[in-house]
């Protein structure tokens, strides 16, 4: 017995030092990092103005028949899915997606085959009218870029693997910069032979940097960071201006799109302190498809586009490539409105920006709800530390409240509500029920007891006492009158934003009364919402006040589509969110039912990282490179697994990203050769060569073994009635 607890100590003991050796020498690799950041620091400026956007001024870049810059229209792309080789293929899909509006198309282009094959591709196109420029899309392949040029207008190269190949992880260290930049000399030997060849046939080129697949040189010296993706552009860019070289583009693309928003910034201010004007190509790359999909973009681009960056633009879905279109249309659209409507900041007042870091991402951290002695409910409840949802809810919501309660995502156990992982935290009245209404207001009164907060206009509780309430009462208000006497019932206040009010009107939230437990912003529709929200953060930061911030998104309109909610509401909050600037969303649209506008309340936490309450996919979009039907894959895995929150899953079609891209999740699921997947777990392949038709059970079982599954939910009311049934036969 002693022997076996002197064991036990020993292997506890030599796990602990372990693990200490692996968190010093991952400290290092931080520590190193950083210091060369602060050594070569960035300016703070990555667009023209962060209080109003202009565009960004670039130089132009020519594509054949499409420009690309700032002084043009941001032009749409997307990527063929057939198989390059297939040439009849490729050139039909090419047609549709010229029809559906795309400046340019690019194809995989992997081997010499389909290299081959290019050349044919285009003389169809051109035998057919159509001259959309094509884009080939290099890894790996220095010879076959060559070969290509021949026939396409533009060719992309991927600086993590154009001259290294196959990803690799091994940690070499370098001493000195010196010593990091003389690797260099291999790349230019690869690298130059193109640059010359673009130069000469008025090539175009994009230097096009992947999160997932940065070179093991790069990861060594700058680690898997937003800087060594930079880093990792601009050696390639500064062997194509050795050789005067310039008609080129940029881009940063990540799944993250916290990670791609912050790489894209830290890139445009390396080239305003350059001196540099290339214009940027914007995507989010695997953002995976449908609801999910749209809003990872939506969030990434839109936040870049509304700061006048980009210059052209790819939305990444797992769909068919027209499909691609019309939200990158879309969020083009949204982005330009905010370039070209002057009346959207002419209430907005004046202000200038000195608390955002955009190279270094910090959560602002607002204070949650505290208990205090008299309390006859859990306030607690009322916010969530990783970020909250609220649900605006009208008298008529109220009227089914069984209904209401599924709509809000609680779960229903004979009839009676609990909060559930994906449950409303607190909902909104913008009227409260009268007060002789007995069956509506009981049906709130079981929303308190589990910890929803109820909130409705100070106005509305003051003419009808609601029990346990949260009274909304406006700054302006707040400065002009002084905080009011909480209504009859009421146990807290919020403090309602526009963001368009006087300066010296936020001098009334020091040291307000803490009773005032958070404010609500809620932006005037004529006005930016981005831009006026990042007033408030300065003036709530020039304060010192830690007042949590809720989002209120109200879109009015009643010709709004799910795919505009989706993308405006992620362009708008997600810029802010990605800046960590935010606790949590209301979305309010009579387009919409209540359901629909929570569960995108939700993906919007869960794509700008706040919040997880569903399986998060990184799936790539597919292209000739694919080694299975991606979206039937995915739908399976995702049908299989969708109910595992915290956990993230990539789906790959092939070996580009894929290692890369696992260090983004927990799991991965990658084709490795026709008819064959390769399973991860982190970066590290753990099963290969698994059939196709095993490989999703088998995914299902990694994730047992590794001990992150969990049964799918019961739906408790379901179960009860079937036993209710059962008794009664």
């Amino acid at each position: 017995m002693t022997m076996n607890i002197t064991i036990f100590f020993l292997v506890i003991t030599l796990i602990i030092c372990h693990s200490f050796n692996i968190y010093k020498n991952n400290m290092k690799l931080i520590n190193k990092v950083n210091i060369k950041m602060n050594s070569d620091s960035l300016p703070a400026r990555y667009c023209e103005d962060v209080t109003r956007p202009r565009r960004r001024p670039t130089r132009t870049v020519v594509v054949g028949e499409t420009n690309l810059g700032s002084s043009h229209p941001i032009a749409k792309q997307t990527m063929t899915t057939t198989n390059t080789r297939d040439v009849e293929a490729s050139v039909n899909q090419i047609l549709k997606i010229a029809k559906e509006g795309a400046n340019l198309v690019r194809l995989t282009v992997q081997g010499r085959f389909e290299a081959d094959a290019c050349m044919k591709i285009r003389e169809s196109l051109w035998e057919k009218g159509c001259n959309i420029p094509l884009v080939a899309d290099i890894h790996f392949a220095p010879a076959v870029a060559l070969r290509v040029a021949d026939a396409f207008e533009k060719i992309r190269v991927n600086p993590g693997n154009f001259a290294d190949g196959i990803k690799s992880f091994e940690n070499k260290v370098y001493e000195t910069r010196e010593e990091y930049d003389a690797s260099t000399i291999h790349i230019e030997e690869l690298f130059a032979p193109l640059v010359l060849k673009c130069k000469e046939k008025n090539r175009a080129m994009r230097i096009g940097t992947n999160h997932g697949s940065l070179s093991a040189r790069v990861m060594s010296y700058w680690g898997d960071s937003p800087k060594g993706m930079v880093e990792s552009a601009v050696e390639f860019a500064e062997l194509c201006r050795k050789y005067d070289y310039h008609n080129f583009v940029f881009s940063m693309k990540a799944s993250n799109p916290l990670v791609m928003v912050q790489a894209y910034r830290m890139l445009a201010a390396e080239m305003y302190k350059r001196n540099w004007d290339y214009p940027l190509h914007l995507g989010v790359t695997e953002a995976g498809e449908g609801e999910d999909g749209r809003m990872k973009s939506a969030i990434g681009i839109g936040a870049l586009l509304a700061d006048g960056l980009g210059d052209t633009v790819r939305v990444s879905l797992t769909e068919d490539p027209e499909f691609e279109l019309v939200p990158c249309q879309k969020l083009i659209d949204i982005g330009n409105k905010l370039l070209t409507d002057e009346s959207l900041y002419s209430e907005i007042p004046e202000w200038k920006e000195t608390h955002r870091d955009f190279t270094n991402f910090q959560k602002r951290r607002g204070n949650l709800p505290v208990q205090i002695e008299g309390d006859e409910i859990d306030v607690r409840g009322f916010l969530h530390r990783d970020g909250s949802v609220f649900s605006s809810v009208s008298l008529t919501d109220l009227q089914t409240p069984e209904r209401l309660y599924r709509n809000i995502g609680a779960k229903l156990v004979v009839g009676m509500p609990f909060k559930d992982i994906a449950t409303s935290d607190s909902i909104y009245l913008p009227t409260v029920p009268e007060v002789d209404d007995k069956t509506t207001r009981r049906s709130i009164k079981r929303l308190q007891e589990v910890a929803v907060g109820v909130f409705a206009p100070i106005e509305e509780l003051i003419a009808k006492p609601l029990v346990n309430s949260v009274a909304v009462v406006s700054l302006e208000s707040i400065a002009t009158k002084g905080l009011p006497v909480l209504p009859k019932g009421s146990v807290r206040y919020a403090v309602k934003l526009t963001g368009l009010e006087p300066e010296s009107y936020y001098d009334k939230l020091v040291d307000i009364n803490p009773l005032v437990v958070v404010s609500i912003l809620e932006v005037p529709s004529h006005s930016s919402r981005v831009h006026a929200s990042r007033r408030v953060f300065q003036l709530l930061a020039d304060r010192k006040s830690s007042l949590p911030v809720i989002h209120s998104l109200v879109y009015d309109g009643n010709n709004l589509d799910k795919d505009e909610l989706i993308l405006r509401a992620g362009s708008e909050a997600g810029a802010l969110l990605v800046d960590g600037l935010g606790d949590g969303v209301m979305i309010n649209s009579p387009s919409f039912d209540l359901e629909l506008l929570r569960s995108t309340s939700f993906s919007l936490l869960q794509g700008s990282r706040m919040r997880s309450v569903k399986t998060d996919f990184v799936s790539c979009p597919s292209c000739g490179r694919t080694l299975f039907d991606l979206q039937e894959v995915t739908e399976q895995i995702k049908s299989k697994t969708g109910h595992l929150p915290g956990v993230a899953i990539a789906i790959m079609g092939c070996i580009v990203n894929g290692p890369g891209e696992m260090a983004d999740a927990d799991f991965g699921y990658v084709g490795g050769a026709p008819g064959k997947v390769d399973l991860y777990v982190g970066k590290e392949v753990i099963r290969r060569g698994v059939p196709n038709e095993q490989a999703c059970d088998a995914l299902v079982q990694l994730i047992k073994d590794y001990g992150r599954w969990q049964d799918p939910p019961v739906n408790e009311e379901a179960t009860a009635s079937e036993t209710k049934q059962l008794a009664q036969a």
